[in-house]
């Protein structure tokens, strides 16, 4: 049974990973070969009460526009079928939340049919969020056995596993709960629903790619990191891309293995480049 090492969460030794990565997104936050790397890694993303066919359209329409695109065109259920239409002939790919996102608070049985139809609708990628309430109350079986049920659910659609690190209250949750979700069949882990704050912190984003490298050092399985929430700016998403790069190495930079979370981004990066 394949076992992970002991994790250290000590707070200065992350907070001195955290102030390198820092250095090198300044040094670098004009290089535009980067940032044009960084628009293939981003799940391009509306998650909106008021979504309608036209601005999922115009999602649809921004994300065919990038040069070299994105990776994915992320949203509700009720739109998936329309986005993988609207992106046909392309290599972007069509992502929809499913399984009681964001709260996580419903049924299997209604999560696992959630994910279902979505991915008959056309969703190529699922993503889930984990039961905060379960995981805190330290009942990780039934935290495992439903992203284990859901990844099932998913049939040949990837899937990625949101630990909505921000109601994890520790690193050490954090870095459980990453755990839990590799070892149940999670294609990605991903820190953050957007939806409460704190989202994505570069703190959970050392944990969760010490915890990719341990998991691949364990099992010889490679998993993706995709932090998400509140990225809006080149500068902090060039953070993220030097996390990953310091601690899991370039073969993990490629969106096959790195996304980004996030609607604002885009047009930041390109108004940036231009």
């Amino acid at each position: 049974m394949l076992s992970f090492p002991a994790y250290n969460d000590d707070p200065h030794r992350i907070s001195t990973i955290i102030k390198e990565c820092e250095a090198l997104a300044n040094e670098n936050s004009e290089n535009k070969e980067i940032l044009r790397q960084l628009l293939r890694n981003i799940d391009l993303t509306s998650l909106n009460g008021n979504d309608t066919t036209a601005t999922i359209d115009n999602l649809c329409d921004l994300a065919l526009n990038v040069p070299g695109g994105v990776a994915a065109v992320c949203v509700y259920p009720p739109f998936a079928e329309q986005v993988r239409k609207r992106l046909k002939g392309s290599a972007i790919k069509t992502a929809a939340v499913a399984g009681a996102f964001p709260s996580g608070q419903s049924p299997i049985e209604i999560k696992t049919s959630e994910v279902a139809w979505t991915v008959v609708q056309g969703a190529e990628e699922i993503d889930m969020v984990i039961n905060r309430g379960k995981m805190l109350e330290g009942d990780y079986q039934t935290v495992s056995n439903e992203i284990k049920a859901i990844r099932a659910a998913c049939g040949e659609a990837h899937l990625k596993v949101i630990l909505e690190t921000g109601e994890l209250h520790s690193l050490a949750t954090i870095r459980r709960a990453a755990e839990i979700a590799l070892m149940a069949g999670a294609h990605f882990i991903k820190t953050s629903t957007g939806k409460i704050n704190p989202a994505a912190t570069p703190e959970a984003a050392v944990v969760m790619c010490e915890t990719l490298k341990d998991f691949y050092q364990i099992s010889n399985n490679k998993a993706g990191f995709k932090p998400a929430g509140g990225i809006q700016t080149p500068k902090q998403a060039l953070l993220y891309y030097f996390i990953v790069k310091t601690l899991l190495g370039d073969e993990w930079l490629s969106p096959t293995w790195f996304r980004i979370g996030a609607s604002k981004l885009v047009k930041n990066i390109l108004e940036k480049i231009n």
